[in-house]
């Protein structure tokens, strides 16, 4: 793991004092900054694994910070946790709309912590690197991380992506919300919270697929089918 580097955005101290500490011990390289912009400039010039995104951050708040790297061709495919103090439902939901790959609530002991990251590494470096899942119009790039539907890209989350890629791998057999959040978030237990972020990500792939949508298809109660060709 040396060779992984993970940008922390956060401004408080004692955490990123924690977190760096933590980190350190198990072999990660660690960029640490305390504000919005900072991580921005940060993201841009270092090749990362991993972004640990604080929400609370001065000049530029997390999820502003975390759509501005889910737009960005070249930090697009840069997981990012979010580390928050904020509870509530509707917060977390809106940041892993925007494309985060996980969440952790304040305060978290390293291990989770650490537990997180590597269920995220995990997942990343289990892809294949060169494979093209096709059904229709639909090509997706496992090497490139693209989408293309009538050869022409179109955008996509990480976590769409990730998404797609384990509806289109299924081969048509139907896949409950709780394994997809086991394949794609790698979440064992799942939650209420969770099981509708399925239903929001399933909701924005559609919608990017336009023709190709039917293809995703919603068993009540259930969960969803991929029907390839």
């Amino acid at each position: 793991m040396a060779t992984e580097t993970i940008l922390l955005i956060e401004d408080e101290r004692n955490i990123a004092e924690l977190v760096k500490y933590n980190l350190d011990r198990e072999g990660f390289h660690v960029i640490c900054v305390s504000s919005g912009r900072a991580g921005l400039e940060a993201a841009q010039k270092n090749p990362l694994t991993l972004i640990l995104l604080d929400l609370m951050l001065p000049e530029l708040g997390g999820l502003e910070i975390c759509k501005i790297l889910k737009e960005n061709p070249k930090t697009r495919a840069i997981p990012v946790i979010m580390l928050t103090a904020k509870s509530t439902e509707a917060d977390k939901v809106l940041g892993l709309e925007l494309g985060a790959d996980d969440y952790i609530t304040k305060p978290f002991s390293p291990r989770e912590l650490l537990a997180r990251i590597k269920a995220v590494l995990r997942r990343i470096n289990t892809s294949p690197e060169r494979e093209i899942l096709e059904a229709g119009s639909i090509e997706l790039d496992l090497g490139k991380h693209e989408l293309r539907v009538k050869e022409k890209p179109v955008e996509i989350t990480a976590k769409e992506f990730a998404l797609l890629e384990a509806m289109m791998a299924s081969k048509g057999r139907v896949l409950t919300r709780e394994t997809l959040l086991g394949k794609v978030w790698g979440y064992e237990n799942s939650t209420r919270l969770e099981t509708r972020t399925v239903d929001m990500h399933i909701t924005q792939l559609r919608k990017k697929l336009k023709n190709e949508a039917p293809r995703i298809v919603t068993l009540k109660g259930v969960g969803y089918r991929f029907d390839g060709d």
